[in-house]
């Protein structure tokens, strides 16, 4: 029997960070004042290898994971990733295959070269459409057009369906949900809006600086009307809307005003070796010691069963009261 945890949630998902390098300094990331250019980023060596990642990979699908999810940092800035992806692919149990880009590296050429390996679809980030405020919200003067070129390489190359995430920032961006839900409408393509959160110490996380997801709601509904739409599996981060007349859907990832903790089935292992249990946490297992040691395959599952079992994070529902807590940061262990 697949193992849960201590409030009963079982494991399903497995997000895969394999850099922890950024071409982006996103300010509710990686803000360019704290990652400059002489932040100390992990070294080759202690990265976990291809094969290493497939390895810990197996060992959570034998305990119930089928979606894999490859982030970052940036991805596509490792090199040959679709060697990786060729490697999970092969993982009998696999039914959800998915990689989250910034879509800078994402040419046609790449895209299908992933598609090739075995991936299913992609999550593309864009903030905004409108040039400046990207541009000032990615910290690296990286146009709007090269993002929308990267999705279209994805829909050519197959990876559908295509998800792009807009995390919402008052005072920054929330002007940009009508245009992202206005350009995307009628297109397969799901936009999801992502309430501005506190992850990690550096983002300078302010609480009124978060657009409420049921705000982004009645934005996009005043000019298009949408009905919510049932979720597709249990644990789905994003809350469905669908257009009333027919013209696709919407995601509101709310994270801060409506915790989804009790139906959490992620778990994310970083680059370097670690497992952490909540994107919030403080700190996480160090599996990679564990391998280099000499673990077999049947160690492996067991510490990811012991490790999910011991779980208990819930910090969205209890922020009010966690206080100061020293968090893992995004670019660590994927988004």
């Amino acid at each position: 029997m697949n193992p849960v945890d201590t409030l009963a949630r079982p494991l399903y998902d497995l997000r895969i960070s394999v850099t922890d390098r950024c071409n982006f300094r996103c300010v509710y990331c990686m803000p360019k004042e704290v990652f400059g250019n002489d932040f100390q980023f992990l070294r080759r060596d202690e990265l976990l290898t291809y094969e290493e990642l497939a390895r810990v990979a197996r060992a959570f699908v034998h305990n119930g994971v089928e979606k894999i999810r490859l982030t970052g940092g940036e991805p596509l800035l490792r090199r040959d990733l679709e060697r990786l992806v060729a490697l999970l692919r092969s993982i009998d149990g696999v039914r959800d295959l998915t990689l989250t880009t910034n879509g800078s590296l994402l040419t046609l050429a790449k895209a299908r070269a992933l598609k090739s390996a075995g991936l299913d679809r992609v999550t593309i980030s864009l903030d905004s459409l409108d040039d400046a405020t990207f541009r000032a919200m990615n910290d690296a003067d990286f146009p709007v057009a090269r993002v929308l070129e990267a999705i279209d390489a994805a829909a050519a190359a197959g990876l559908r369906p295509i998800k792009i995430d807009a995390v919402v920032k008052r005072g920054m961006n929330e002007n940009a949900v009508i245009d992202l839900a206005q350009r995307f409408r009628s297109t397969p393509h799901i936009v999801r809006f992502i309430e501005y959160m506190d992850v990690g110490n550096t983002n300078q996380w302010q609480a009124d600086e978060v657009v409420p997801g049921h705000e982004i709601v009645d934005r996009i509904n005043a000019k298009w009307p949408i009905e919510p739409a049932q979720p597709n599996y249990f644990g789905e981060v994003a809350e469905r809307w669908r257009y009333i007349d027919g013209a696709g859907e919407i995601g509101v990832i709310t994270s801060v005003t409506q915790p989804f903790c009790g139906s959490c089935t992620r778990a994310r292992l970083s680059s370097d070796g670690e497992v952490f249990t909540c994107l919030f946490a403080s700190s996480g297992f160090d599996i990679r010691a564990r391998i280099r040691d000499g673990a077999n395959d049947d160690e492996l599952a067991d510490i990811v069963a012991n490790i999910w079992r011991a779980r208990d994070d819930r910090y969205s529902e209890i922020r009010a009261s966690a206080g100061a807590t020293k968090k893992v940061e995004m670019f660590h262990i994927g988004g």
